[in-house]
């Protein structure tokens, strides 16, 4: 027996395939391009992502000659949206997450229910991004399609319609749409009702790790599938990569660093207070039963450390290629050994939580004629760090504390980068000796409503396994306590300039 997760994402799509133990039985992945019709709107192809799911499971099932797939679960991106017809068949391409055509339906929001009411019934921050803002801009301005429309679809619903079950969304990613009550966890009456969308319009919604039916029997054939697959709902991807690395109760977060660098915790009741909504941290259903989850991010995780490596380090990409070794590696290892006086307010695409302030611009204080590029790689990963520090003590003003945090992404592949987190935010740092967090979660949650598992902590005890621990020294955290109330000052004292630099033409 093999259980499948399926994990879409903004720009890729993967298979995985799993035994009961966690271990990586066959494993396939493909990009999708991003589609830009006008400047600032983002768009992914359905068609190409249901072809590109079916391809993978495909090939990835061929692989596997014995235990073969019993269920499949989905780990997905949010707020995507797709209008399909009676048919299935996709009306418009999907619109993404940081798609930016939808400011004057933020803006409704601000005048008729505003912020504060708004999150106590959704659990959302208010932002332009989510799923009902899209569907409104359709109704406005694509009336015939609107008017065509059978349902508005995420990703994990309208796949499940293309395996030929009941659209079916879980609760974490139904939150995601900012029409969903996170405390009755169902649509919300009250947004539609302003919205003036129907809830005949929306998918039928259901806890995580819930059976939705079995895949159509000519599916299973064409990807080689036996009969009787279960399709089973998923959750979120942040929520799916939190239970994949194993966390199932409060006190332990995921910390996932790719493009951006997310903390995830987890906590046993609701937290709809003024301090989450002031912080502009969401509160929604986790994958397990009535346990809620937020998430903090910067959103330059990675992605500035390749703003780097792509502009400056030429030497260290030819090094790497010569010894066959990552750039990122070559990078990290040649860095200054100790804290640096050096700090970079990580904002280059605007700020993430606590501010999400677009407006914000990248900064960089403390050069001197001794600044080199070691001091500058380590004050990369040192001031990321920070910007979770500073997320980390508004959480626990909010009354959420984190002890443990489980990495993985990219980042967690980096020994440095893990040392000098576990030091900045003293606490210690696990890794995972699978890091396929997100589809091993799915995978899980398919396991979990088949009977595989007795129980969530079953499947994680099983199939969840750690690696390395990373603990913090004293004098390092003393070392760093002391840079950090700098970090702190640097975005209050410069948010004026930076809003006047990112005015200018």
């Amino acid at each position: 027996m093999s259980l499948l997760g399926i994990d879409i994402g903004t720009t890729g799509c993967k298979a995985v395939i799993f035994d009961r133990y966690g271990e990586v039985l066959s494993s396939e992945y493909q990009e999708h391009p991003l589609i830009h019709p006008e400047e600032g709107w983002v768009e992914i192809d359905p068609d190409l992502i249901w072809d590109n799911i079916k391809t993978l499971v495909k090939k990835a099932n061929l692989k596997i000659k014995k235990d073969k797939v019993k269920a499949f679960s989905i780990s997905c991106q949010g707020e995507a949206i797709v209008p399909v017809g009676r048919d299935g068949e996709a009306l418009h391409n999907a619109v993404v997450t940081f798609d930016n055509r939808t400011r004057n339906q933020y803006e409704f929001w601000k005048r008729t229910l505003g912020e504060k009411k708004i999150f106590e019934i959704t659990g959302m921050p208010l932002h332009p991004m989510y799923s009902i803002n899209k569907i409104m801009w359709i109704r406005k301005n694509l009336k015939d399609i609107y008017k065509k429309t059978y349902k508005f679809l995420c990703f994990e619903d309208y796949v499940f319609s293309k395996f030929g079950l009941t659209p079916t969304i879980d609760y974490s990613l139904a939150a995601r749409t900012m029409a969903f009550n996170v405390t009755s966890k169902n649509w919300s009456d009250k947004i539609l009702k302003e919205a003036k969308v129907g809830i005949d319009l929306l998918p039928e919604v259901k806890p995580s790790a819930e059976i939705v039916g079995e895949i159509n029997p000519a599916i299973s054939d064409e990807l080689g599938l036996e009969r009787g697959v279960f399709g089973v709902t998923g959750g979120h991807d942040q929520a799916c990569g939190a239970f994949g690395a194993g966390i199932t109760e409060e006190g332990t977060a995921m910390n996932a660093t790719g493009t951006s660098d997310a903390i995830t915790p987890i906590f046993n009741k609701i937290y709809l207070t003024g301090s989450m909504l002031g912080n502009n941290y969401p509160c929604y259903p986790y994958v397990i039963g009535d346990k809620y989850m937020t998430i903090t991010f910067n959103l330059t995780g990675g992605l500035l450390l390749r703003w780097y490596r792509d502009n400056f380090c030429y030497e260290e990409k030819v090094a790497a290629e010569r010894e066959g070794k990552n750039a990122y590696d070559v990078i990290t290892g040649s860095m200054h050994p100790r804290p640096v006086n050096i700090f970079i307010l990580p904002h280059f695409v605007g700020s993430g939580t606590p501010y999400l302030d677009s407006n914000s611009k990248g900064a960089v204080l403390g050069l001197d004629l001794e600044t080199n590029k070691a001091k500058i790689a380590r004050a990369i990963l040192e001031s990321n760090t920070y910007d979770l520090k500073l997320n980390l003590e508004k959480l626990e003003e909010s009354g959420i504390y984190v002890g443990k945090i489980i990495a993985i992404g990219g980042g967690a592949k980096s020994p440095e980068w893990l040392k000098i987190k576990s030091d900045i935010l003293n606490k210690k740092i696990v890794t995972l000796k699978n890091p396929e967090a997100a589809s091993l979660g799915a995978a899980l949650l398919a396991g979990v409503a088949i009977g595989e598992y007795k129980s969530y902590e079953d499947a994680v005890e099983n199939a969840v396994k750690e690696d390395r621990v990373f603990s913090p020294d004293e004098d390092s955290n003393m070392q760093y306590n002391k840079r950090y109330m700098i970090y702190k000052d640097i975005y209050s004292k410069n948010r004026e300039l930076l809003h006047r630099i990112s005015e200018l033409d």
